[in-house]
């Protein structure tokens, strides 16, 4: 399964203006360094599910030090993931204000 393929990473643009440019889903940002398999591939709502069980499975102060140094990697790494599609969201939201920008402009100039 990719990011792309679910419902849930697929924000369509709404009440755009005839002729506008349309984007596609929102799409994680690229990191610098890869991410494991299993994260790469995990939406933003399942990693920040996934992140949010870390912490609160490090809160609960329950497994040994081996125990938490794992978790707190697997937590640094589901909040990259996390951060990567915030990225990616803002970076589409960017695009769409500069081309309603765009369209505004040559539309004034028109006129």
């Amino acid at each position: 399964m990719t990011p792309n393929s679910t419902p849930e990473n697929d924000l369509d643009t709404v009440g755009g203006e005839a002729g506008a440019a349309q984007s596609g889903p929102v799409t994680p940002a690229e990191g610098a360094q890869p991410l494991p398999a299993d994260i790469a591939e995990l939406s933003y709502e399942a990693a920040r599910d996934q992140l949010v069980e870390v912490v609160r499975r490090l809160e609960s102060g329950q497994g040994g030090l081996e125990d938490s140094i794992g978790l707190w990697e697997r937590g640094e790494m589901l909040a990259r993931r996390c951060q990567q599609w915030l990225d990616g969201a803002r970076e589409r939201l960017d695009d769409a204000v500069t081309a309603r920008r765009s369209a505004d402009t040559s539309n004034s100039s028109a006129q």
